[in-house]
């Protein structure tokens, strides 16, 4: 019996997954959100496809974490149950990570469409796709110094590009901003 993509992709990011929750909530409830987190992502893959297993889990492990501390914020602090503004401000701190979220990835698939197509190709299978060098050597009949080069020049245009388009947004938003004070 072959593991799933979930399972392998678990056992690969359990680690960074505990480092990761561990930054949000308290030591004795990590292995919990963790395990939890390897249970939520496999009932979801076997009632549907998921094509990015590492994102989904991660995002998977971040949703669980602060829905935990919400929970145990409501759990011990009477103030925060009768707080609108608590819970206002975090499900627009959650719309608002989604948006950014959304906004790097449409970000990250333009910066991708500039790069060739073997280079884009060899790249966004080993970034999105998570395969090994030699698994996309073979897939795509190249040798694997020669998908190691492709994935590092992806790596470095892709930066590039994502940096650039960032500093130009930054800049058209001072731009907007003088003009505003400018016009008052």
């Amino acid at each position: 019996m072959t593991q799933s993509k979930v399972t392998n992709t678990f056992v690969e990011l359990s680690a960074q997954i505990r480092r990761f929750v561990s930054r949000i909530v308290l030591p004795d409830d990590v292995e919990d959100i963790v395990q939890e987190t390897f249970v939520k992502s496999y009932e979801a893959d076997l009632k549907q496809d998921i094509k990015y297993t590492h994102s989904y889990m991660l995002k998977t492990a971040k949703n669980l974490a602060l829905n935990h501390v919400a929970k145990w914020d409501n759990k011990h602090n009477d103030s925060l149950d009768t707080s609108d503004d608590y819970h206002q401000n975090l499900k627009s701190m959650q719309l608002e990570d989604e948006v950014t979220s959304k906004e790097r990835f449409l970000l990250f698939c333009r910066a991708t469409e500039q790069l060739s197509q073997p280079v884009r190709k060899c790249f966004i299978l080993k970034k999105v796709y998570g395969m090994s060098q030699k698994e996309i050597a073979e897939q795509m009949c190249l040798s694997e110094s020669t998908v190691e080069k492709h994935i590092a020049k992806g790596l470095l245009k892709s930066m590039q590009y994502m940096q650039q388009q960032e500093q130009d947004t930054h800049a058209i938003e001072k731009t907007v901003t003088a003009t505003r004070r400018v016009g008052k």
